[in-house]
Protein backbone atom coordinates (compact mmCIF):
# COMPACT_ATOMS: atom_id res chain seq x y z
CA UNK A 1 0.00 0.00 0.00
CA UNK A 2 1.18 3.22 -0.63
CA UNK A 3 0.57 7.00 0.45
CA UNK A 4 -0.84 9.70 -1.57
CA UNK A 5 -0.63 13.04 -1.29
CA UNK A 6 -3.81 15.22 -1.43
CA UNK A 7 -4.64 18.90 -2.70
CA UNK A 8 -4.69 19.62 1.05
CA UNK A 9 -0.89 18.40 1.85
CA UNK A 10 -2.39 15.38 3.86
CA UNK A 11 -0.85 11.88 3.05
CA UNK A 12 -3.70 9.44 3.02
CA UNK A 13 -4.07 5.69 1.67
CA UNK A 14 -4.21 5.21 -1.82
CA UNK A 15 -8.08 4.65 -2.05
CA UNK A 16 -9.20 7.66 0.47
CA UNK A 17 -8.03 10.59 -1.57
CA UNK A 18 -10.16 11.05 -4.24
CA UNK A 19 -13.03 11.52 -5.54
CA UNK A 20 -14.81 13.67 -1.88
CA UNK A 21 -16.95 10.49 -0.92
CA UNK A 22 -14.17 8.46 -0.41
CA UNK A 23 -11.95 11.31 0.96
CA UNK A 24 -14.69 12.42 3.43
CA UNK A 25 -15.21 8.58 4.28
CA UNK A 26 -11.54 7.95 5.10
CA UNK A 27 -11.15 10.90 6.94
CA UNK A 28 -14.17 10.83 8.82
CA UNK A 29 -15.25 7.00 9.75
CA UNK A 30 -13.86 4.08 8.14
CA UNK A 31 -11.41 2.42 11.08
CA UNK A 32 -12.47 4.59 13.77
CA UNK A 33 -14.33 2.45 16.48
CA UNK A 34 -17.80 1.91 15.53
CA UNK A 35 -19.89 0.63 18.64
CA UNK A 36 -23.85 2.03 18.18
CA UNK A 37 -25.64 -1.41 17.23
CA UNK A 38 -27.69 0.63 13.99
CA UNK A 39 -24.64 2.21 12.76
CA UNK A 40 -22.89 -1.60 13.22
CA UNK A 41 -25.54 -3.09 11.35
CA UNK A 42 -25.70 -0.49 8.77
CA UNK A 43 -22.52 -1.72 8.19
CA UNK A 44 -22.70 -5.71 7.88
CA UNK A 45 -26.05 -4.58 5.53
CA UNK A 46 -24.16 -2.45 3.29
CA UNK A 47 -20.83 -4.30 2.89
CA UNK A 48 -23.45 -6.82 2.06
CA UNK A 49 -24.82 -4.77 -0.94
CA UNK A 50 -21.39 -3.76 -2.01
CA UNK A 51 -20.64 -7.29 -3.17
CA UNK A 52 -20.20 -7.47 -6.85
CA UNK A 53 -19.97 -3.10 -6.92
CA UNK A 54 -17.75 -0.73 -6.07
CA UNK A 55 -17.99 1.07 -2.50
CA UNK A 56 -18.55 4.35 -4.15
CA UNK A 57 -21.79 3.58 -5.29
CA UNK A 58 -23.07 2.05 -2.38
CA UNK A 59 -21.57 5.62 -0.40
CA UNK A 60 -23.48 7.74 -2.61
CA UNK A 61 -26.92 5.57 -2.16
CA UNK A 62 -26.52 5.85 1.48
CA UNK A 63 -28.71 8.43 2.14
CA UNK A 64 -31.34 6.93 0.34
CA UNK A 65 -30.35 3.01 1.63
CA UNK A 66 -31.28 4.78 5.39
CA UNK A 67 -34.30 5.88 4.41
CA UNK A 68 -35.62 3.25 2.88
CA UNK A 69 -34.50 1.18 5.73
CA UNK A 70 -35.28 3.14 8.20
CA UNK A 71 -32.22 4.10 9.63
CA UNK A 72 -31.18 0.75 9.75
CA UNK A 73 -32.44 0.03 13.33
CA UNK A 74 -33.33 -3.38 13.69
CA UNK A 75 -35.89 -3.37 15.76
CA UNK A 76 -37.87 -1.63 12.36
CA UNK A 77 -36.14 -3.68 10.06
CA UNK A 78 -36.97 -6.92 11.21
CA UNK A 79 -40.71 -6.19 11.34
CA UNK A 80 -40.35 -6.08 7.32
CA UNK A 81 -43.28 -7.93 5.25
CA UNK A 82 -43.34 -8.47 1.50
CA UNK A 83 -44.72 -5.24 0.89
CA UNK A 84 -41.49 -3.83 1.94
CA UNK A 85 -39.60 -6.43 -0.37
CA UNK A 86 -42.20 -4.68 -3.18
CA UNK A 87 -41.71 -1.46 -2.28
CA UNK A 88 -37.42 -1.79 -1.52
CA UNK A 89 -36.94 -3.44 -4.69
CA UNK A 90 -39.06 -0.61 -6.91
CA UNK A 91 -36.71 1.87 -5.05
CA UNK A 92 -33.89 3.32 -7.65
CA UNK A 93 -32.16 5.05 -4.57
CA UNK A 94 -31.27 1.85 -3.78
CA UNK A 95 -29.72 -1.06 -5.27
CA UNK A 96 -32.67 -3.60 -6.03
CA UNK A 97 -31.64 -6.68 -5.08
CA UNK A 98 -34.18 -8.67 -3.54
CA UNK A 99 -31.86 -11.66 -2.32
CA UNK A 100 -29.75 -8.68 -0.37
CA UNK A 101 -32.89 -6.86 0.52
CA UNK A 102 -34.44 -10.11 2.27
CA UNK A 103 -30.78 -10.43 3.78
CA UNK A 104 -30.93 -7.85 5.54
CA UNK A 105 -34.69 -8.37 6.45
CA UNK A 106 -33.45 -11.48 8.12
CA UNK A 107 -30.02 -10.38 9.48
CA UNK A 108 -32.32 -8.09 11.06
CA UNK A 109 -34.12 -10.37 12.99
CA UNK A 110 -30.62 -12.05 13.83
CA UNK A 111 -29.11 -9.20 15.33
CA UNK A 112 -31.93 -8.78 17.82
CA UNK A 113 -30.91 -12.13 18.57
CA UNK A 114 -27.59 -11.66 18.96
CA UNK A 115 -28.56 -7.79 20.72
CA UNK A 116 -30.50 -9.99 23.23
CA UNK A 117 -28.08 -12.54 24.21
CA UNK A 118 -24.99 -10.15 24.55
CA UNK A 119 -26.60 -7.31 25.32
CA UNK A 120 -25.75 -4.43 22.41
CA UNK A 121 -23.65 -5.48 18.77
CA UNK A 122 -20.73 -3.78 20.25
CA UNK A 123 -20.80 -6.77 23.20
CA UNK A 124 -20.39 -9.13 20.77
CA UNK A 125 -18.25 -7.76 17.69
CA UNK A 126 -15.77 -5.76 19.76
CA UNK A 127 -14.53 -8.56 21.90
CA UNK A 128 -13.01 -9.56 18.12
CA UNK A 129 -11.29 -6.23 17.40
CA UNK A 130 -7.32 -7.15 16.82
CA UNK A 131 -5.65 -4.56 18.71
CA UNK A 132 -1.92 -3.65 18.52
CA UNK A 133 -1.31 -4.20 15.36
CA UNK A 134 1.74 -2.62 13.13
CA UNK A 135 0.27 -0.56 10.47
CA UNK A 136 -0.54 -2.78 7.38
CA UNK A 137 2.44 -3.47 4.27
CA UNK A 138 -0.06 -5.39 2.54
CA UNK A 139 -3.94 -5.40 3.32
CA UNK A 140 -5.65 -8.70 2.53
CA UNK A 141 -9.10 -9.43 1.20
CA UNK A 142 -10.15 -11.58 4.23
CA UNK A 143 -8.01 -13.00 7.53
CA UNK A 144 -8.46 -16.23 9.85
CA UNK A 145 -10.07 -13.91 12.18
CA UNK A 146 -12.52 -12.93 9.79
CA UNK A 147 -13.61 -16.26 8.51
CA UNK A 148 -14.37 -17.05 12.01
CA UNK A 149 -16.41 -14.43 12.27
CA UNK A 150 -18.33 -15.00 9.24
CA UNK A 151 -18.43 -18.78 10.17
CA UNK A 152 -20.16 -17.73 13.63
CA UNK A 153 -22.71 -15.39 12.02
CA UNK A 154 -23.46 -17.76 9.57
CA UNK A 155 -24.11 -20.32 12.69
CA UNK A 156 -26.61 -17.63 14.31
CA UNK A 157 -28.79 -17.34 10.83
CA UNK A 158 -27.21 -14.19 9.01
CA UNK A 159 -26.66 -13.66 5.40
CA UNK A 160 -24.18 -12.59 2.81
CA UNK A 161 -21.84 -12.85 5.48
CA UNK A 162 -19.03 -14.33 3.98
CA UNK A 163 -15.04 -13.83 5.00
CA UNK A 164 -14.61 -11.24 2.36
CA UNK A 165 -17.64 -9.25 3.55
CA UNK A 166 -16.93 -9.82 7.05
CA UNK A 167 -12.70 -8.39 6.75
CA UNK A 168 -14.08 -5.29 4.94
CA UNK A 169 -16.82 -4.83 7.71
CA UNK A 170 -14.44 -5.05 10.44
CA UNK A 171 -11.78 -2.36 8.28
CA UNK A 172 -15.23 -0.30 8.44
CA UNK A 173 -15.82 0.28 11.97
CA UNK A 174 -12.06 -0.09 13.10
CA UNK A 175 -11.95 -3.70 14.33
CA UNK A 176 -8.82 -4.21 12.63
CA UNK A 177 -7.02 -0.48 12.00
CA UNK A 178 -5.50 -1.04 8.19
CA UNK A 179 -4.89 2.83 7.58
CA UNK A 180 -1.17 2.31 6.06
CA UNK A 181 1.70 4.07 7.65
CA UNK A 182 2.16 7.51 7.30
CA UNK A 183 -1.49 8.30 6.37
CA UNK A 184 -2.50 11.16 8.70
CA UNK A 185 -5.68 10.00 10.38
CA UNK A 186 -4.05 6.34 11.27
CA UNK A 187 -3.49 7.65 14.99
CA UNK A 188 -6.48 9.30 15.55
CA UNK A 189 -8.34 6.13 14.16
CA UNK A 190 -6.80 3.64 16.58
CA UNK A 191 -7.53 6.54 19.39
CA UNK A 192 -11.38 5.64 18.33
CA UNK A 193 -10.92 1.82 18.19
CA UNK A 194 -8.99 1.55 21.49
CA UNK A 195 -11.46 2.99 23.28
CA UNK A 196 -14.17 1.39 21.51
CA UNK A 197 -12.47 -1.96 22.16
CA UNK A 198 -11.81 -0.59 26.44
CA UNK A 199 -15.54 -0.63 26.46
CA UNK A 200 -16.58 -3.77 25.19
CA UNK A 201 -13.85 -6.30 25.87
Amino acid sequence: MTLVIGDDGNPRCGWGSEPEPYRKYHDKEWGFGITDSNRLFEKICLEGFQAGLSWLTILRKRPAFREAFAGFDPTVVAGFDEDDVARLVADAGIVRHQGKIRSTINNARCALDTIEEHGSLASYFWPRAELDQPPPRVIPATTPAATDLARDLKGRGWTFVGPTTIYAFMQAVGLVNDHVEGCWVREDAEVGRQLAASQHR
